[in-house]
């Protein structure tokens, strides 16, 4: 049987001489952005920002908790247009971290489950970071939405 070692455990204790971790990787503090936003007849397309994760966070999980908005609603949670740290621009993407989930029932759904949708993601964005948003399609939505996002960076 053989062992392998993580990139992270190599650097804890099998590179001579040892190599920092980053703290998004080892002993970080978990930090919190929350947003609520209550929608009024808000059309398709409608996009809210609901906040900026900061340059370098490493993105955990989150959730998205709305109410009953109207028959055939959805909400998407990605990004608004930014520049990265070396300043080229990156375009809105609707869904980075959510594609489209109907919102005509009270629910909460998870943000961020898969690599594919932005877990474990380290944000590279200029000094103002990444603007989370949610965005409505489907139908025309009444009601709020709340947006939880948990991350590492220090």
């Amino acid at each position: 049987m053989a062992t392998v070692y993580s990139v992270q455990k190599t650097k804890w204790d099998q590179n001579s001489p040892k190599t920092k971790i980053a703290t998004n990787e080892n002993a970080g503090r978990v930090r919190v952005a929350y947003a609520n936003y209550e929608l009024a007849s808000s059309a398709i397309g409608t996009v809210v920002e609901m906040f900026n994760l900061p340059n370098k966070a490493r993105i955990l999980s989150g959730e998205l908790t709305n109410d009953a908005l109207a028959t055939s609603t959805t909400i998407s949670v990605g990004h608004a247009a930014y520049s990265n740290s070396s300043g080229t621009a990156v375009a809105l993407d609707v869904d980075e971290w959510l594609a489209a989930v109907s919102t005509a029932s009270i629910a909460t759904t998870s943000v961020a489950v898969t690599s594919a949708l932005g877990k474990n993601g380290v944000v590279d964005a200029d000094g103002t970071g990444i603007p989370v948003t949610c965005v409505v399609a489907g139908a025309a939505a009444t009601g709020t939405i709340e947006l939880v996002m948990y991350y590492v960076v220090d």
